[in-house]
């Protein structure tokens, strides 16, 4: 097995086991419209074997950053559509990743009344609003257990609204600090309504969400992405047995659904924790090892010649060579990522990186 040949993604054929790891770029228009350098972003990508997309909102009230994209409206919809044309033109694979932004934003960026969480903790620290300023977070609204619901359906039009304009699949986003990852640690998911308390309980929303998309898109059309133990966001899993337990309950819950993949961010995908997440889920595995350090063309290549994993997700190596699996291919030479361009609001660190072939 080998990094450069093709598989399979639930029912969908990749070219190769590469996968573009979803990443915040904030290039999104004011209203969260996907505009035309958003779908050439990603047709340039095409030749990694599977693209999934910057975290994308699934409702105003989950937005979690300004220049972030939304696939709530209809011209959000017409955007995505055009990146999804633009992509298979190419011959790629593209999945949407849905994500709701929990307690890791602000009113004055939603521009709704509140935030939400599954319980009124505050992220301790700033965020940063439009116009460049920083604002402290804010506590966030405890989701009553009737408003779960809610949350649920609005991953789930999203999802439809995705394959509806032609995107290969979504992935849900339970990692990194978000909502959906709020509710599996206890330092942020301190409810006694039946979603929390016990490590079972707080993976339930997260199955819950799932299980729910699956019934409208279809199995083949989902993934899921977590962290355990990443700590960031004030999301804390410090307790081995603790996030063991919450993880092991996670993943009883999803294997049953048969998911297209389970991809997971961790420092060492090859620990037992990790390995064995992956037996028992027992589908398509994505590791992702850099976040704080880049995964090189060696450590992705080992992963899977290892059998560390089925594909692997890369991120900033991505971000500077549009064309990144031929120069793994040959061997060539690779752009340095230019850090200060990552975030918005252009081209400029977007796609004004050179191709080999330049």
């Amino acid at each position: 097995m080998s990094l450069f040949t093709p598989t399979t993604v639930g029912s969908i054929g990749v070219r190769n086991r590469v996968s573009l790891a979803p990443m915040t770029r904030l290039r999104a228009s004011e209203d969260g419209v996907p505009g035309p350098i958003v779908a050439k972003y990603y047709e340039q990508r095409a030749g990694i074997g599977l693209l999934v997309t910057e975290g994308v909102f699934p409702s105003a009230e989950s937005k979690a950053y300004p220049g972030q994209p939304g696939i709530v409206t209809d011209a959000q919809a017409a955007g995505w559509a055009k990146v999804a044309d633009a992509v298979h033109a190419e011959g790629g694979v593209v999945f949407m990743q849905l994500m709701n932004g929990g307690r890791v934003t602000h009113t004055d960026i939603t521009g709704t009344d509140r935030i939400v969480a599954p319980s009124a903790i505050a992220i301790e620290g700033d965020t940063r609003l439009a116009d460049g300023s920083k604002v402290a977070f804010p506590v966030p609204h405890a989701l009553e257990t009737d408003e779960l619901a809610t949350v649920r359906d609005e991953f789930v039009k999203a999802a439809r609204r995705a394959v509806d304009a032609g995107i290969d699949g979504v992935e849900l986003h339970s990692a990194n600090g978000y909502l959906l990852h709020e509710f599996l640690s206890p330092a942020s998911n301190q409810r006694t309504d039946g979603y929390g308390g016990s490590p079972e309980a707080r993976a339930r929303f997260v199955i819950e969400v799932a299980r729910a998309v699956v019934a409208e898109v279809g199995a083949d059309r989902v993934g899921i992405r977590i962290s355990p133990a990443h700590n960031i966001q004030d999301v804390w899993e410090k307790d081995d047995a603790e996030t063991r337990a919450t993880y092991e309950a996670l993943i009883a819950g999803l294997a049953p659904l048969g998911l297209a993949y389970l991809s997971v961010l961790h420092a060492d995908p090859a620990s037992d924790l990790i390995q064995d997440l992956r037996r028992a889920f027992g589908g398509t595995f994505i590791v992702n090892s850099g976040f704080s350090s880049m995964t090189t063309r060696d450590e992705a290549v080992s992963a899977v010649e290892n059998d560390i994993a089925d594909l692997v997700a890369v991120g900033r190596p991505a971000i500077a060579n549009p064309d990144l699996v031929t120069r793994w291919e040959q061997g060539a030479d690779e752009n340095e990522v230019d850090q200060a361009s990552v975030y918005g609001p252009d081209e400029r660190g977007y796609t004004d990186y050179p191709f080999l072939q330049d």
